[in-house]
């Protein structure tokens, strides 16, 4: 492991655990119907998240995906209105009307989620493009998934970031399944880094399962950005552990086992990264086996706070519907 600081070891620990839980409590709201829409969640991928997003600085930019509460709480985004949102209370960060696959808040720099798959990867370019014109050494890392990878605006926005040398960082998260598709019967090539190749920019895979590993590769790739070297691909490999989106009829899709049943169980056994990393710091002597304990019971209450402010929070007024939605309020 690197020299990293016991602070930001533990910062990782703690986001991971905080990403676990939010999404945890998102899954039972969502079975009560306490909040609308629908919940897509990325439990047994928050290495890859925590990972990527602890290697930016204060003034950067994150966009994420349709599923993206784990993006937004690995960003240091607020939870309390991060739940709030997936409420659809006055509170949340976008005035509860975003909510589960729209949040965003630009006082940690995410530019926000989007339903459309694929289609953050253009708005980083644009955001590295306004870095590199008004000069500052800003970056825009952009989260994606292996289906995505798979997208006209993907591959114009690689593209265009290599021939004008933008900021851009491009996280392919590959969980190895779109929605119900396994990669390996849409793509020949598994390994979706080497596509860096045919854009002239450097491309990396990482154990998605391992935050270290990820920050490590994520930081070199913003130390390039940040001086002026422009954009680079990284794969983060990981697991998608429960299924496309929450609800009766994606959970159907368990049973029909597209996926190996007997991989899926090892991820779960084996592969979780909040088991894994708080088991290295515990046997490198970061922290005990007690002190973890504390800081897994005080990230739940940070949840569990969460989920109280969001229920006593009030819903917008209708008359706010129009507002912040378009330039000109259409008329009663």
């Amino acid at each position: 492991m690197s020299e990293l600081t016991k602070e930001l070891k533990l910062e990782m620990l703690n986001r991971m655990m905080r990403s676990r839980f939010f999404e945890e409590a998102a899954i039972a709201a969502y079975d009560t119907g306490e909040f609308p829409g629908s919940a897509h969640v990325s439990i047994l991928q928050e290495a890859g998240a925590v990972g990527a997003c602890v290697a930016l600085e204060d003034g950067d930019y994150m966009i994420g995906t349709h599923r993206s509460h784990g993006h937004s709480v690995a960003n240091n985004a607020d939870v309390n209105g991060l739940m709030a949102e997936l409420f659809g209370k006055v509170t949340g960060v976008n005035r509860g009307k975003g909510g589960s696959m729209h949040l965003a808040d630009k006082k940690v720099g995410s530019l926000g989620e989007t339903s459309i798959v694929g289609s953050g990867a253009p708005i980083a370019c644009g955001a590295g493009l306004s870095a590199k014109l008004r000069g500052t050494d800003q970056v825009a890392l952009v989260f994606f998934g292996d289906g995505a990878s798979n997208e006209g605006a993907v591959h114009e926005a690689m593209n265009l970031a290599a021939a004008w040398n933008l900021p851009v960082i491009f996280a392919l998260e590959n969980n190895g399944v779109a929605v119900t598709t396994v990669s390996a019967s849409a793509m020949k090539e598994q390994d979706l880094y080497k596509r860096a190749a045919g854009y002239g920019i450097p491309g990396e895979k990482v154990d998605g399962q391992d935050v270290v590993a990820v920050f490590e590769v994520v930081k070199a790739a913003v130390d390039r950005a940040r001086q002026g070297e422009g954009p680079s691909l990284v794969e983060i490999k990981t697991y998608r552990a429960r299924e496309h989106a929450e609800g009766a009829l994606f959970r159907q899709f368990i049973k029909d086992n597209y996926r190996d049943p007997v991989e899926h169980d090892n991820w779960l056994e084996n592969r979780d990264p909040i088991k894994l990393f708080s088991a290295r710091l515990i046997e490198e002597g970061v922290i005990t086996a007690d002190e973890f304990k504390e800081l897994e019971a005080t990230e739940l209450k940070r949840i569990e706070d969460a989920v109280a402010f969001a229920k006593e929070s009030p819903f917008p007024d209708p008359a706010e519907a129009f507002t912040g939605v378009y330039s000109t309020p259409l008329e009663a």
